[in-house]
């Protein structure tokens, strides 16, 4: 973790989805980056039941499709939100969606993989073998937290689990999104300093608790195309830039050292 440069991966997917980078909601977003990441291809979504970890994992997935990423998103949660949520599409989707609930996506996944540029992971919301194997799969976790202390808590558990994937793969790299968000809060400002001892960095993009991420996932939809010109399509777009253009760089300098 710390502080560090992201490349000029961000700036490119903000022009490509048609967005200007300057503002979300009408203040500057997508310049604070907490965290370098190692660039890598595999993206977890893990978290607690209600956290927003399917939401993050899905609007995550559909701001890099619809930037021309090839993107497959992987349900390896028993409870199937994901894929309830896919099923509820009615046009043509912006990324594929697979069920792979199972102790051995570790394993199992990286063959997949190779045909996409980016594999985001709804994982497991418990402390389990299949939140275990969705972490080993991934390059980066991603543990989204509301601002309760019973979420931070929770992120206790979590981050437990990454630091001991770590010991068998060292580059494994995690860090913290901020989801429902409610703005003007003395909790949502705290919720950084609350997980400071945690020491995992937060993410500058916050995604705000807005009703367009429940109306968007009852039609199968991201809020990108649901609402494209609205705050909750922009603060995910700036989340993305955080952590997409890193993700998707690997597999582009194989190919440009092939």
């Amino acid at each position: 973790g710390g502080g560090g440069g992201w490349g000029d991966g961000g700036p490119v997917l903000w022009r490509r989805l048609g967005w200007r980078a300057k503002k979300a909601g009408g203040r500057r977003v997508a310049e604070e980056r907490s965290v370098e990441i190692v660039p890598g291809e595999v993206d977890a979504s893990i978290g607690p039941d209600g956290g927003g970890k399917t939401t993050l994992a899905g609007n995550l997935g559909g701001c890099a499709g619809k930037a021309g990423q090839r993107v497959l998103l992987v349900e390896a949660d028993p409870q199937g939100s994901a894929l309830a949520w896919s099923s509820a599409r009615t046009v043509e989707p912006v990324f594929n969606v697979v069920a792979m609930p199972t102790s051995t996506l570790h394993r199992d996944l990286p063959s997949i993989a190779a045909d996409y540029d980016l594999v985001v992971i709804d994982g497991a919301p418990r402390v389990n073998e299949l939140g275990r194997a969705a972490i080993m799969a991934s390059d980066l976790v991603i543990v989204p937290v509301q601002p309760s202390p019973y979420d931070v808590w929770a992120a206790a558990d979590t981050v437990q689990l990454i630091r001991e994937a770590q010991v068998f793969k060292a580059d494994l790299k995690c860090a913290f999104a901020i989801s429902r968000k409610v703005a003007n809060t003395v909790i949502a400002r705290d919720v950084k300093t609350a997980l400071a001892d945690l020491e995992v960095p937060v993410l500058g993009t916050a995604l705000t608790q807005r009703v367009i991420f429940a109306e968007s996932a009852a039609s199968g939809l991201t809020v990108i195309e649901a609402e494209p010109k609205g705050a909750a399509a922009a603060e995910v777009a700036a989340l993305a830039c955080e952590v997409i253009p890193a993700l998707t760089n690997k597999k582009n300098n194989r190919r440009k050292a092939a």
